[in-house]
This record gives structure tokens, C-alpha cells and sequence, in this order.
């Protein structure tokens, strides 16, 4: 009996090679599809009235705040949904974060979103509650972070940093970028990420 001949359909379904290459094809098509005209969109592009790119504090406080993995716990999106909106504020839009590389959307929530954090509690709040949690929250699992307030804000790379900044749209003068390191010379790391937290979504209340 002659052996058949596996053509079309059936070569692929019979190669795992093939498979893989124009599954990875499909899909890469796909998501260019869905990707690249987000580009191209204002609504995504664009920030909305009134946001202001980080100052050289808040910058540094960003970076805290990665450092310390706070995303792993602290979602900063606000889902389009009635629950969502009740509890959190307003939904987050891509206009708000435009000057984020990387944005910290992310979908963990240990503890509450911080999307609206911004102006909700002071300064003074915000200090006692990253140097011990339990003091203000008494059922918090949050850990504490009390070598923030020892540790100073690094200064050195800061300038760097915002060119780097500039170069991917944020409207850094070169005035603000030569400030930079007067302006958090004597702030602490604790400094910095309050500034930071005390900005999140005060654009959009």
C-alpha cells in the first residue's frame, strides 16, 4: 500500500516546529494589530489638563518605591468598573501616566490601590505609617520601613535620571534638570517617597 502523502493542513498539525512558528507568527500579527494604533491615539499619548512630569524628589521616591517592590502589594489602576470607581475614585486613564517608565498599573492587591492616594492623608500620616504600619493601621501586614528615614536621597544620579526622562517625553527644562540635586540636598529616602505617594492621582479628583 502506497504511503500517503501529508499535505497542507496535516503537515502542519503533524510538525511541531511548523506549529510554533506560525502559532508565534499569529500571534505577534495579533498584538501589532491591537498595539501599534495605541500609538497613534491621543487618549493614550497625550497627558491629561493639568499633569505635571515628577519633580527630582518624587523621581527619587519613584524609585524607592520599585525598589521596595511596593507594586507587589499596591495596584495604581482603578479598574472601569461601578465597584471600582465607588471604592477608588475614577478609573485610570493613559493619559495620567504618561510621564511613568514603567507605568505601575500592575493587578496585585494585598493592600489597597493607590491610584488616588494622592492629598488623602498628610505628610505626617504617611511618615508614621511607612516607619511602622501597625501605628495607624493596627490590622496592617504591611512591613515597615524605618531605614527609609536614615537613608539619605540619592543626589548623584538624579540629573541623569531626568535626562533620561526628557528623552522619552517628559518636559524637562534644562534649568529644572541643573536644580535637581539643590533640591533634595538634605531629604531623606522616607522625604522622597512621600512626595511621590502624595502626587498620585491628584490630577484626575
Amino acid at each position: 500500500m502506497a504511503q500517503e502523502k501529508i499535505t497542507g493542513h496535516a503537515k502542519v498539525e503533524t510538525s511541531n516546529f511548523l506549529m510554533i512558528v506560525l502559532i508565534l507568527l499569529v500571534v505577534s500579527i495579533g498584538g501589532l494589530v491591537e498595539i501599534v494604533p495605541l500609538f497613534f491615539q491621543k487618549s493614550t499619548t497625550q497627558p491629561i489638563e493639568g499633569l505635571k512630569p515628577y519633580t527630582a524628589l518624587q523621581v527619587i521616591g519613584r524609585d524607592v518605591y520599585v525598589r521596595e517592590g511596593c507594586y507587589n502589594c499596591h495596584s495604581q489602576m482603578i479598574r472601569p468598573f461601578r465597584a471600582e470607581a465607588l471604592r477608588y475614585g475614577p478609573y485610570s486613564v493613559a493619559g495620567e501616566f504618561v510621564y511613568d517608565h514603567p507605568f505601575q498599573w500592575g493587578s496585585k492587591r494585598t493592600g489597597p490601590d493607590l491610584a488616588r492616594v494622592g492629598g488623602r492623608y498628610s505628610d505626617d500620616w504617611h511618615r508614621a505609617h511607612l516607619i511602622n504600619p501597625r501605628d495607624v493601621v493596627p490590622e496592617s501586614n504591611m512591613p515597615a520601613y524605618p531605614w527609609l528615614e536614615r537613608s539619605a536621597a540619592n543626589a548623584g544620579s538624579i540629573q541623569a535620571h531626568m535626562r533620561g526622562l526628557r528623552t522619552l517625553g517628559a518636559p524637562y527644562t534644562d534649568e529644572e534638570i541643573a536644580k535637581a540635586p539643590e533640591e533634595v540636598k538634605g531629604k531623606t529616602e522616607l522625604d522622597a517617597v512621600i512626595a511621590y505617594l502624595q502626587v498620585l492621582g491628584i490630577h484626575r479628583k
